[in-house]
């Protein structure tokens, strides 16, 4: 679109833009008077309307910056136009570097050495820029009028403009030494001079010259001393046949942190160092939404395959195959509101989590003791449930015949599904998750519930098509049975929970969660007996279940301690962190780095039948495999960071590190047995 009005502005000439009102006010000030032969500063202040938008000197894959032509006095001079530090605005594709509130573009002038003391000397300069919103880009252009007092050498000077005092804090501060930037196999890397004390959110790297980097590429950021390095990706299409002799930019430390003016020369630029965090998002597009959205809706799908969540799918399809098709569609709708309901919530939690600054990521809530003691009485529960112990509303058949399920209980077994179901990323939902938690907000709650709607798909359909209930099996007193044999792979998740919290916790958290599930069981089986006798129950019972869920929620957590962390199985494996992987990589050696938490499933089966195996670790002697793990059971923001900067939501990710390679390989969520051996002996062949 800016292109398009650009050539039509091009084509039509200035009178059309003179002729409209200007959506970008401009107007020229001098600080203070000057003495003859000194310099004053002379601002172009640009008060853009809101909503508009104008450019920074290299204004980005599209627009043009402020440009003047100036008329001055015989003997004055203009320097150049000090732009502030700009901001990123991304637009259907297109990275743009832009101001969208009030700044002042500064100019030196120099006053002529023959001026006469006490005089006050014109100057005007014709500026041409461009206004934009997201919608529409109009050129603009004006004719500015100002004037520049001449003081002597005995005129009292006069109390500094706070005006110019806030517009020079604005530009971006000089380094007082050069940086170093070299090529890599995906574009430039820079070094900056920057302390290892200092604090930094959110960079940005503005690169001054055009046809260097593709500016709309994600910026990876890591530290290393007082070194900040920089990855830029070269452009799609190069301008330039060789590489730069200089590169020069601003560095933006933040949103409302300033930034720095950096100049570097070729040279050697550090390697590994610590990964930064940033707030970039990735280009957004109704094409990357829509792939997302896919790939959440079949990884919500695969979840239903899990044991904590086919039991209860399978539940609910037989209590509508015993006769309650009736209001089958109200309960599909209920128990998808529910589903869906419960992934936005935790999407919601996850992104402003984030936004606060809060390292954390896809399942984060396993990450916490209290969660784990909760979703452990649940487990339990639900078991008990199945087991016949007592009958829970939505998770029961009742031997009248009917289904004792109501639209209340699909709801809430729907939150109950989600909850226990999205603790691990799989195939398809992984890109998807690391995708929606770089969208924007709107965007990325679109892709949590596309993961919902898949999750509660199945059910969802039993519903709404009379055809594939008829095809479940009749009712029968079989169902009975079918519902304990579901107690198994439930009883199965409990005791996975068990262990979980045992890992996560001690037996201080693993012994108290299983202390009150055993009342949790014990009350629920007493209040059906008494209820079964003619007693009122849920006076006592209400107030004493919700006691102990907030005790497994809030009181469990003390118990805990933390266990130190653990190496993988496989021999010679580490502990990850940012620095044993820079001694991995600087080895010479192949490094294989995963990811992997207890609670993660799909991790554990990778485990079980690809890493940790005979044929991988002798493979991995043959080819002195340094190994990494990296274990996020419990929160940890070193990793959460790695993750991110990876663009991973979750684990588990496995990541292969060839030696002298730039950028590691990044390997399939699902492992075969030869795919590490194979690696590991391509390796070996190679050195």
């Amino acid at each position: 679109m800016a292109g398009i009005v650009l050539l039509l502005g091009a084509l039509l000439g200035g009178p059309l833009a003179q002729a409209a009102p200007t959506h970008i006010h401009a107007s020229l000030l001098a600080e203070g008077p000057a003495r003859p032969g000194q310099s004053v500063t002379m601002a172009v202040l640009m008060e853009p309307e809101p909503g508009w938008h104008g450019y920074w000197s290299n204004p980005g894959d599209a627009g043009l910056p402020l440009s003047l032509e100036w008329t001055l006095p015989s003997g004055a001079r203009a320097g150049a136009l000090q732009f502030p530090v700009p901001r990123t605005l991304m637009l259907q594709g297109l990275m743009n570097h832009v101001y969208e509130q009030a700044y002042a573009v500064l100019v030196p002038v120099t006053v002529p050495a023959d001026a006469r003391p006490g005089a006050s000397l014109p100057v005007s300069a014709k500026a041409r820029w461009l206004a934009c919103t997201e919608q529409i880009c109009v050129p603009e252009e004006t004719l500015l009028m100002g004037t520049i007092s001449v003081s002597g050498a005995s005129d009292t000077r006069q109390a500094p403009d706070t005006r110019f005092t806030g517009w020079r804090a604005a530009l971006p501060a000089p380094l007082d030494r050069p940086g170093h930037f070299a090529a890599t196999p995906r574009g430039l890397s820079l070094a900056i001079p920057f302390p290892a004390s200092a604090s930094l959110h959110d960079p940005h790297f503005f690169v001054s010259g055009q046809g260097l980097v593709d500016y709309a590429a994600p910026q990876t950021f890591r530290r290393t001393g007082d070194w900040l390095i920089v990855d830029l990706a070269a452009p799609k299409q190069p301008l330039l046949a060789e590489h730069p002799q200089s590169l020069s930019g601003v560095l933006s430390l933040g949103p409302g942190a300033g930034g720095l003016a950096v100049v570097a020369t070729p040279g050697a630029v550090p390697q590994g160092g610590t990964a930064i965090e940033t707030g970039a998002t990735v280009t957004f597009s109704w094409g990357t939404l829509a792939l997302a959205v896919l790939g959440a809706l079949v990884g919500g799908l695969i979840l239903n395959v899990m044991p904590c969540v086919f039991p209860i799918l399978s539940l609910k399809a037989m209590a509508l195959a015993r006769g309650n098709s009736r209001h089958a569609r109200a309960e599909g709708l209920a128990y998808a509101a529910g589903v869906i309901l419960a992934c936005i919530a935790l999407g919601t939690a996850l992104l402003a989590l984030r936004a606060g600054g809060t390292q954390v990521g896809w399942a984060f809530q396993l990450q916490n003791p209290g969660v784990v003691a909760l979703l452990m009485l649940l487990a339990v529960a639900i078991t008990a449930n199945l087991a016949g112990l007592f009958d829970l509303p939505g998770l029961s058949l009742a031997r009248s015949g009917k289904s004792v399920g109501t639209l209340g209980g699909a709801f809430g077994t729907g939150l109950l599904a989600a909850f226990v179901a999205t603790p691990c990323t799989g195939p398809f939902m992984a890109a998807a998750m690391g995708v929606a938690l770089v969208l924007p907000p709107v965007a990325g709650l679109a892709v949590f519930a596309a993961l919902g709607l898949g999750l509660a798909l199945p059910f969802l359909l039993i519903g709404f098509v009379p055809p594939l209930r008829r095809l479940l099996p009749r009712p029968g007193p079989w169902m009975e049975r079918f519902r304990k044999i579901m107690a198994v792979p439930m009883g199965l998740t409990a005791l996975a929970l068990v262990w979980l919290a045992w890992r996560q916790g001690g037996w201080g958290l693993a012994g108290s969660a299983v202390t009150l599930s055993l009342i949790l069981i014990a009350a629920l089986w007493l209040g059906r007996r008494r209820r079964a006798r003619g007693h009122a129950v849920r006076g006592w019972l209400a107030p004493l279940v919700l006691a102990l869920c907030a005790a497994a929620l809030f009181w469990t957590p003390y118990l805990a301690h933390r266990p130190d962390a653990e190496a993988g199985a496989l021999p010679g494996a580490r502990p990850f962190s940012q620095a044993a992987l820079d001694r991995a990589r600087a080895s010479g050696h192949p490094v294989f780095l995963y990811f992997t938490a207890d609670w993660c499933l799909s991790c554990k089966v990778n485990e079980r039948l690809a890493i940790d195996t005979d044929a991988t670790a002798a493979a991995f002697a043959k080819a002195h495999v340094q190994v990494l793990t990296g274990d996020w059971t419990r929160a940890d923001p070193a990793i959460t960071a790695f993750l991110t900067a990876q663009g991973a939501a979750g684990v588990p990710l496995y990541l292969w590190y060839a030696p002298g390679a730039a950028q590691p390989q990044t390997l399939p969520q699902v492992l075969t047995p030869q795919t590490l051996p194979t690696l590991a002996q391509k390796a070996a062949q190679d050195s």
